[in-house]
């Protein structure tokens, strides 16, 4: 009795995410319905689906920015409607929006996104990671300044600086950035993959990660 106790324990500890009969309804339309959907440690989940099919929609409500009509959402065996703090400790989630300011420098940024996750990130830190972006030199120039490309890269640090993430959600990572860097980016997916994390993510282009996929694909409803 004592053992099955324990494989159950450890099974719901490889669950990293899970979403139950999750609806949700915009501006009138819905927009999908009864969505279940399951990830394991070290899966990569590539969500697929035609422009307005809800994934941005989808992606939000797993994270806990967007409240979905029905369903329940629970990530690393905690409730994401029940308690966000708890639930997003486990979680790095790379938008549409960047969440950087743009009076702030890169290095102002990413203090203040460390900070507020309880990180204990040195600034010697965060300014090896931005070199590493491709940013050195314009570490201390508000980030208005700074492209499109470059901007997003001040976001994507955050992959290098949290290390205790299970999972990341990411959404469109490669827009706007050059060959070069969405190599990295792609690099570090993998690394991040084979250390036993999980990614699930949406991408217009092809994915040129090393690991097994599986794909998750959001119908369109008129």
């Amino acid at each position: 009795m004592v053992i099955f106790r324990r494989l159950i324990y450890v099974s719901k500890l490889l669950t990293v995410l899970s979403a139950r009969d999750l609806s949700c309804e915009k501006q009138d339309r819905i927009l999908f319905e009864n969505v279940d959907l399951q990830i394991e440690a070290g899966e990569l989940v590539l969500l697929r689906g035609e422009n307005g099919a809800g994934k941005t929609s989808l992606l939000r409500i797993l994270v806990g920015l967007s409240q979905a009509q029905a369903g329940s959402v629970s990530i690393c065996g905690e409730d994401v409607n029940h308690d966000i703090n708890l639930a997003s400790q486990h979680i790095i989630y790379f938008g549409h929006k960047l969440g950087v300011s743009g009076l702030l420098s890169p290095i102002e940024n990413l203090t203040f996104w460390c900070k507020q996750h309880g990180l204990a990130i040195s600034h010697d830190n965060i300014v090896d990671t931005l070199e590493t972006l491709g940013l050195e030199g314009l570490e201390s120039l508000p980030v208005k300044y700074l492209s499109q490309g470059q901007q997003r890269r001040v976001s994507l640090a955050r992959l290098w600086l949290k290390n205790d993430a299970k999972l990341w959600v990411l959404d469109e990572p490669m827009t706007a950035l050059d060959v070069q860097m969405v190599a990295q980016v792609e690099q570090k997916i993998t690394a991040f993959l084979r250390a036993g994390g999980s990614v699930l993510m949406t991408s217009h282009q092809a994915v040129k990660i090393e690991h097994e996929q599986r794909e998750f694909t959001l119908e369109y409803r008129w």
